[in-house]
């Protein structure tokens, strides 16, 4: 099943200057403003290879990605970037708080590589579709520089968490990295490279299927650019963070949708339309909602809805669907008429996480709609993508996410 294995990275050598002023969220999350503050920071923050700048006098052969590989390139021959001496596997652990709740907890994993694996061969599953934009612009990233620098965030099933165990040994030693990002979320790493621990590794990992939890448009990048480069063996892999599914660290996030230029949308007629399939009720607030949203009730499908008319929720039973699929399936097919190619190319839609800022939205007259979610179960998740469903695109949100820059997979033969 899955086939991981130990590696020597890149990373940031100590005359690079600060961690924290190096490493940055990845790259999707990167806004205009936090791009600007990452290129103050450093001449060696990893935004410059990642997300550059782009300018009036691009062509063909001087722009965002040949800069992109330039960088690179001069940061190793400089020494900025140094290549580990010895392979490893490299434990994670991220400490934080959760946005809107307050829970303070530790999501713990492992750095290494894992194999390339088509779809078809069921031990890497995908639970979510993706986006045309985003796959394009990262396999040129990729052309160019021919190295990975952020990790796919792999999950697998370990109930007795036997992984988790090897880890927290690893933790007891001085942390090779620490790093605190702009959310106040503590990253460190710990090198693993005693060969009982990584034989002990991959002996556990042997039998277990793979779940993609972030990072599907540069894994679907990665098997594109491994089928259209058979010369470079080490393409066969690419750099994952693996958590075990069943850590109590683990945490998803629910992520609202926003719609906006939708041609003859009224609020009234929607109504409508949705009750021939829902329960529509009328709330006096959006705090209202979110005190129903507090309370679980998973045998329901309920979705908030926000419009210039005031806060509805929707509701029904569940009968085995789930909230997004229903959501895009049902309201925005069904009664909107948005379909999944208006979707896959982000026609009127926006993703947004917080109730508040999706509400504000529709406040401020930027979107026309709002519909908000409750969080994915973690097991619903794996039961889709372990049967052979995917849901739609943005379904989850993995929260924290985990740093790109940490350590660098370079393709180098």
């Amino acid at each position: 099943m899955a086939k991981v294995f130990p590696f020597q990275p890149y990373r940031y050598a100590p005359k690079a200057g600060d961690i924290n002023d190096l490493v940055t969220q990845p790259y999707d999350k990167i806004t205009p403003g936090m791009q600007k503050h990452y290129l103050l920071r450093s001449p060696y923050n990893l935004v410059r290879v990642i997300l550059g700048e782009r300018l009036d006098s691009d062509n063909e052969t001087e722009n965002v990605y040949t800069r992109a590989s330039q960088h690179f390139r001069d940061w190793i021959s400089e020494g900025i970037l140094e290549k580990d001496a010895e392979p490893g596997f490299f434990a994670y652990f991220q400490e934080f708080t959760v946005p809107f709740s307050g829970e303070k907890l530790t999501r713990k994993g492992f750095i290494g590589l894992g194999a390339v694996e088509d779809y078809s061969a069921k031990v890497v599953h995908r639970h979510e579709q993706t986006l045309s934009g985003p796959k394009k612009d990262r396999r040129s990233v990729l052309e160019h520089t021919r190295a990975h620098f952020g990790q796919i965030f792999m999950l697998y099933p370990d109930p007795e968490c036997r992984i988790d165990a090897i880890l927290d040994q690893a933790a007891k030693a001085t942390p090779v990295t620490e790093v605190r990002d702009e959310h106040d979320t503590i990253h460190r790493l710990y090198k693993i490279s005693h060969r009982s621990q990584i034989d002990e590794i991959q002996r556990h990992m042997s039998d277990k299927k793979l779940l993609i939890a972030d990072g599907h448009h540069r894994y679907e990048t990665s098997m594109a650019f491994k089928a259209d480069h058979p010369e470079l063996a080490d393409a066969g892999n690419v750099m994952m963070t693996f958590v075990n599914m069943y850590s109590p660290g683990l945490r998803i996030l629910a992520t609202h949708r926003v719609l906006n230029n939708l041609t003859d949308f009224e609020p009234a007629k929607f109504f409508a339309s949705a009750q021939k399939d829902f329960k529509v009720k009328k709330l006096n607030s959006i705090e209202e909602l979110k005190g129903i949203f507090e309370k679980p009730a998973p045998e329901k499908i309920r979705i908030g809805v926000v419009t210039a008319d005031g806060i509805h929720l929707l509701e029904r039973e569940r009968n085995g669907g789930l909230d997004v699929r229903v959501l895009h399936e049902d309201i925005l097919e069904g009664h909107l008429g948005i379909s999944a190619d208006d979707v896959r190319e982000e026609k009127h839609i926006h993703y947004v996480r917080g109730i508040d800022p999706a509400v504000a939205a529709v406040g401020d007259g930027s979107a026309q709609v709002a519909f908000l979610l409750e969080p994915t179960a973690i097991q619903q998740v794996a039961d889709t993508s372990f049967s052979g469903g995917v849901m739609p695109q943005k379904s989850t949100d993995f929260y924290p996410k985990m740093l790109t820059g940490l350590t660098i997979y370079r393709l180098e033969k």
